[in-house]
């Protein structure tokens, strides 16, 4: 009774003798609905000040210590010295590299000279994560590019807005503007456990909330008649128990056919799931 309560499946009884009352499962299905768009968009503000707060504290940061050399951190003053240790920090890397690319599309050359360096990371299986703007999804040689680098293995997302240009190598070493504004200005080294742990932190929420970009959309094509039903069962509010009995097939199927579909759509819960087949149609 308290998880259908929680579902907004049950509502006390008009007569307010303390019993319950049935709920439609397609307004219940809505309240839960709306219930979980508004915790997602508390998350999404949560992460937008979290990300403001996180920027600034950078940035008091480096107007304190950019000028001299301290514990773990390396300033460097022109772009040759920047791009020599990019190089170096990529020849390096043996796990993982992550990046915030602001700025817009890149162009063409630099997409090329770019190209040998990471396909030498690919090459020794590191995992490349990179987040762009949104505004490179208007730019065919930026999709293209990013098509590219996920079929080698790489991987691609987009935000609106990103604070600051940032490399990152293994989450032990990381590159920042010294200047935020102007990244041309130079740049910091920071192989400080502590900031490099917090610039870490600040990649995987802005990952987290990234849009993919370079990977096919999944249209729902490859289901089948069967499948498709699934998703129209679920949507309506049966159980698994119940999407079973009206397939005519075991629970263990069921929850099978479950886990295939969602691998299809890319979701990774059954909230998102239910989301991914209404965007593209199947609900």
């Amino acid at each position: 009774m308290d998880k259908l309560a929680d579902l907004a499946l049950i509502k006390a009884s008009w007569d307010g003798g303390g019993s319950a009352r049935p709920v439609s499962p397609h307004l219940g299905f809505q309240a839960l609905w709306a219930k979980r768009q508004a915790e997602i968009a508390g998350q999404q503000q949560a992460l937008d000040e979290a990300r403001s707060r996180m920027a600034s504290l950078i940035d008091d940061y480096m107007n304190e210590y950019a000028g001299a050399r301290v514990s773990g951190m390396e300033k460097l003053t022109d772009l040759g010295s920047v791009r020599n240790y990019l190089e170096k920090l990529a020849v390096d890397t043996r796990h993982e590299s992550l990046a915030f690319a602001p700025g817009g599309p890149q162009t063409e050359a630099n997409r090329l000279a770019s190209r040998p360096l990471l396909q030498d990371l690919l090459s020794r299986s590191v995992s490349i994560k990179t987040i762009y703007l949104e505004s490179i999804r208007n730019d065919t040689g930026s999709v293209q590019h990013s098509a590219w680098l996920t079929a080698q293995g790489g991987a691609v997302r987009t935000v609106p807005h990103l604070p600051f240009r940032m490399q990152i190598a293994d989450r032990r070493a990381a590159l920042i503007p010294l200047s935020l504004e102007d990244s041309a200005q130079g740049a910091l080294i920071i192989e400080e456990p502590a900031v490099v742990s917090v610039l870490c932190a600040l990649f995987d929420m802005v990952w987290a909330t990234a849009a993919p970009l370079g990977e096919a959309v999944p249209t729902g094509e490859d289901l089948s008649a069967q499948e498709r039903e699934l998703l129209r069962l679920l949507a309506q509010g049966l159980t698994d128990e119940g999407v079973a009995r009206k397939l005519g097939v075991s629970i263990r199927t069921e929850r099978r056919m479950v886990t295939k579909v969602s691998e299809v759509l890319g979701a990774q819960s059954r909230f998102q799931l239910g989301q991914r087949a209404a965007e593209i149609g199947l609900l």
